[in-house]
């Protein structure tokens, strides 16, 4: 796993051996950041389902202002808290040891509000959908923000989870991404 683009660019990420993970396939990341474009830079970024960092770091390297990452693995957290060490990545990054419940309760709690958030939960679980109602619940999403949802290209996002609404979606193979926005 790598950095595709930015300040770290060409950077090897750590990742974990042996574990049922999926990370981002880098042809994925490449078109989500091409699609979120200048919206990256100087944004608040939360990497939900967070795992190694590969999705947040990279949009640390190409301009986020901070990152928050969430994941309840503790074999991930440290591998992640590695590849911000390995990356000097301090000031600018977060990371929640927890379940994506508690950190969302956390987050809302704690007034932040983010620009981005990327949720990328284990597939076919319904996890997706949980984090969704949660964001829409508890606000932690910018009024001109977006969700992106990664998940099974065979598996239909809902159109609409509150007041947030799909208003694209990307296939890539077995991946799929959803973009979400608040209703008006």
């Amino acid at each position: 796993m790598r950095v595709i683009a930015g300040e770290y660019r060409g950077r090897r990420l750590g990742r974990l051996e042996g574990i049922d993970i999926r990370p981002t396939p880098d042809k994925v990341k490449e078109s989500l950041f091409s699609i979120l474009g200048d919206a990256v830079i100087d944004s608040e970024f939360l990497d939900l389902f967070g795992g190694t960092g590969g999705i947040g770091i990279e949009a640390l390297s190409r301009g986020a202002k901070h990152t928050v990452f969430v994941d309840a693995g503790i074999q991930s957290i440290s591998v992640l808290k590695g590849n911000l060490e390995h990356l000097n990545i301090k000031d600018e990054a977060e990371v929640f040891h927890t379940d994506y419940s508690t950190a969302i309760n956390k987050l809302y709690k704690y007034n932040k509000r983010f620009n981005i958030i990327f949720i990328d939960p284990p597939y076919n679980v319904g996890i997706a959908e949980s984090a969704l109602e949660l964001i829409d619940k508890n606000v932690i999403l910018k009024q001109s923000g977006i969700i992106i949802v990664e998940h099974d290209s065979k598996y239909d996002m809902p159109q609409k989870v509150g007041k947030l609404y799909m208003y694209r979606v990307k296939k890539y193979g077995n991946s799929a991404l959803s973009f979400y926005r608040i209703s008006e």
